[in-house]
């Protein structure tokens, strides 16, 4: 058995070398065969034929070994892996031509649980009928892997099945390995030197601070340029709804809707032709703060965008004039009926919203009334419970008394088990302190060595430092000297000397300078003139912006004329049965409190937990209907002004 478990060793310690990334098969087994020369001829080639064998079908047991780690294996360690390749490679291909019995016996040289586990896998019929032979089919024909593999190692079942017996029975008798105890480190205390006591240093005088400024009172004052703001404002507006007015009285009469059946009027001094873009008067400036002073300023970008915006908009509306004088037709008949149709929705939604929070009322009703039920049926299991506890305690006071007791008999048989365990561990102690002293005394003579060795090549190197330096201190000559003036003579085109060829670049200097003058003078030009355009601009944007806050009076007098009409209160039918439902459960709800009242004990009258609540839920209710009926006469007040700009 000494025999197959070195020649094992040897193939297992052969494969551990191999590296399939950099070596190849037929050089690594060359250089084993010249390292086992020393070997006899048997060992060497009975070595050699499972080393060759296991790199040759390394994917086949490889499939073997990885599924052997994953299913049964896992406490396995992993420097045993080529050991289970050697053993699957022998059972797989080389068990008819070894015998059984010799077989056994390289089984028996290795360790005893390991063999047991992997045989156990491996020659299980489930295992090797089913994925084992799936995975090698991948790799060779299937026909091959069952006639040649799987067939002779099910043949070999009964033989191998009395060996995993066996191996089982000499498992069961070894005795198991005790394990002794690691000794303790004790921590010790560094001898560290104590420092001296620091001296007390000289006190530093306290500078005296200068008398800061008082606060100014303008910083508790608002600023004057809001004011300004305010009556800038203030004036605006009224500017506006004087212009609207003018507006309204001198209006255009192409821009009067007129009905269907009116004929176009004949006459010629009636008939509007536009050939000129219509002008827009000009509003008197403000005198309230200079141009400089104006709180928000416009870059270039956006008094362009503005511009241009303002210009489609001079485009369309000279698009729509000239509609209506050829004889567009109006859309105010339209314009009525989607108006009345928007009310109704609006009607339909605020109905639907009614009945929504109606039959959250309702719902809400029904949870009290269900609560209430529930509270009562919980104060009884309360009650149930309380009693159940009582008995659960004493039961548990009882137990926790007679495992006191058993307690206090296992500590005093510990404490007599701990007095012999620290007589062995005092001559323990002795014992490695001896063999401390011996490898310090080694490592005392291995220093001293070290140190004398260190010494000499110390030596070595200051004389060869003295020697380098030696050398750098001699002379050494130094360049001849350099004329600027004369030319190399290398015979290049355009060769020239240094002193010529500062002077060139003197001139190429200057020209470059005038040429950065000229357009820095082309660049201030063009500013000049972007910022005359932009000027232009701005006038321009300021009149359309004029025109602007008319139509926002407009808007603003038809809002406030719509927000003041009284809103009509929906009477739907859903929403009134609604309202009787949660009568009813009102009603109930008060009958089931009012019958609750006697049977309850007397004292002071609390507050409903949920009343508040109540409260708080109805009037966000409330608050959010509000919100969503404002939103909608915004809705509708931006959409008719949008239908009257087109209409204008």
């Amino acid at each position: 058995m000494a025999y197959y478990r070195k020649c094992i060793e040897t193939v297992i310690e052969q494969l551990n070398k191999f590296k399939p990334e950099k070596d190849s098969p037929e050089q690594f087994l060359e250089a084993a065969s010249t390292a086992l020369q020393t070997l006899s001829l048997q060992k060497q080639a009975f070595i050699l034929e499972v080393l060759s064998g296991c790199l040759e079908y390394r994917k086949l047991l490889a499939v073997v070994v990885d599924a052997f780690y994953v299913r049964a294996g896992w406490l396995c360690p992993r420097a045993d892996y080529n050991l289970f390749e050697v053993i699957c490679y022998l059972a797989t291909f080389q068990l008819e031509e070894l015998g059984f019995q010799l077989f056994c016996d390289i089984v028996r040289a290795q360790p005893v649980d390991k063999m047991h586990k992997f045989l156990g896998f491996f020659f299980n019929p489930l295992n090797l009928c089913s994925w084992i032979k799936d995975e090698w089919s991948l790799i060779y024909e299937t026909a091959h892997v069952r006639e040649n593999w799987i067939d002779p190692l099910m043949r070999w079942q009964p033989e191998v099945q009395e060996l995993i017996h066996q191996l089982e029975e000499v498992m069961a008798i070894q005795p198991p390995l005790s394990k002794t105890k690691a000794k303790v480190t004790e921590p010790k205390e560094f001898n560290l030197t104590v420092p001296r006591p620091r001296a007390i240093p000289v006190p530093e005088l306290v500078p005296v601070m200068a008398k800061s400024k008082p606060i100014p009172r303008s910083t508790y004052q608002p600023p004057k340029e809001r004011q300004l703001l305010e009556m800038t404002k203030r004036f605006n507006r009224w500017k506006a709804e004087e212009l609207l007015l003018k507006a309204n009285i001198e209006e255009m009469r192409c821009a009067v809707p007129r009905s269907r059946g009116e004929p176009l009027m004949q006459d010629s001094k009636k008939k509007l032709q536009l050939h000129f873009m219509p002008r827009i008067l000009k509003t008197p400036k403000l005198t309230f703060y200079k141009p400089s002073e104006v709180p928000v300023k416009l870059n270039t970008a956006a008094i362009l965008r503005e511009g241009s915006l303002y210009q489609r908009q001079v485009e369309k509306e000279l698009q729509r004039v000239d509609t209506l004088v050829d004889g567009a037709r109006d859309f105010s008949e339209f314009l009525q009926w989607q108006k009345e149709m928007q009310a109704k929705d609006r009607e339909e939604e605020l109905a639907t919203s009614a009945c929504r929070r109606l039959q959250g009322k309702l719902s809400r009703e029904e949870a009290i009334l269900a609560r209430q039920h529930l509270a009562q049926e919980n104060k009884q299991k309360a009650d149930q419970k309380k009693e159940e506890m009582a008995e659960l305690k004493q039961q548990c006071a009882e137990r926790r008394l007679q495992e006191e007791r058993s307690m206090k008999e296992l500590v005093e048989q510990v404490t007599e088990v701990q007095k012999n365990v620290k007589l062995a561990q005092m001559k323990l102690l002795k014992g490695r302190r001896q063999i401390v002293q011996e490898v310090i005394e080694e490592s005392r003579e291995l220093l001293q060595r070290t140190i004398q060795a260190a010494k000499e090549e110390q030596k070595e190197r200051c004389e060869l430092v003295s020697q380098l330096r030696a050398l750098e201190t001699q002379p050494v000559r130094k360049g001849k000297l350099v004329d600027l003036t004369q030319i190399p003579g290398y015979g290049l085109e355009g060769e020239m000397s240094v002193v010529e060829l500062r002077e060139r670049l003197a001139l190429l200097k200057e020209t470059q300078r005038r040429e950065e003058e000229e357009k820095r003078d082309q660049i201030i030009q063009g500013k000049r003139t972007r910022s005359q355009e932009l000027q232009n601009t701005v006038e321009q944007i300021s009149l359309c912006r004029a025109a602007m806050g008319r139509s926002a009076a407009l808007r603003w007098e038809e809002k406030k004329a719509r927000s003041a009409a009284p809103g009509t209160p929906s009477r739907d039918e859903r929403v009134l049965e609604l309202q009787r439902k949660i009568e009813e459960k009102v009603a109930e709800r008060r009958r089931t409190q009012a019958a609750l009242k006697p049977v309850s004990a007397p004292g002071p009258a609390r507050p409903k937990p949920w009343a508040h609540l109540e409260e708080q839920h109805w009037r966000e209710l409330q608050r959010s209907r509000e919100r969503r009926l404002r939103a909608l006469l915004l809705s509708s007040s931006a959409g008719g002004h949008g239908r009257r700009l087109e209409a204008a």
